[in-house]
């Protein structure tokens, strides 16, 4: 494989994971908007699964987008090359 079709392909790549994390954030403010609603309506069960859900929506973040700075940095080291 050239270096040319492996960085399309990592950019594809890249792309993909900007997604992930682009969803991971919207589900992060849907869960805002679930843990607003419950302050009307109050429910301890659902309050607490949805502050846990927050949690690891958050660090799912996170995870993701330090993969995707580690991953870019690779890209642009090939593609100096």
């Amino acid at each position: 494989m050239s270096d040319a079709n492996k960085l399309e392909g990592m950019r594809k790549i890249l792309s993909k994971l900007e997604d992930i994390k682009n969803t991971q954030e919207s589900s992060i403010d849907k869960i805002n908007h679930v843990i607003t609603d419950l302050f009307e309506a109050p429910d301890p069960k659902l309050e607490k699964v949805m502050e846990d859900a927050h949690q690891r929506a958050s660090d799912n973040v996170d995870m993701v987008r330090d993969a995707i700075e580690e991953y870019e940095m690779r890209i642009n080291k090939l593609s100096l090359q």
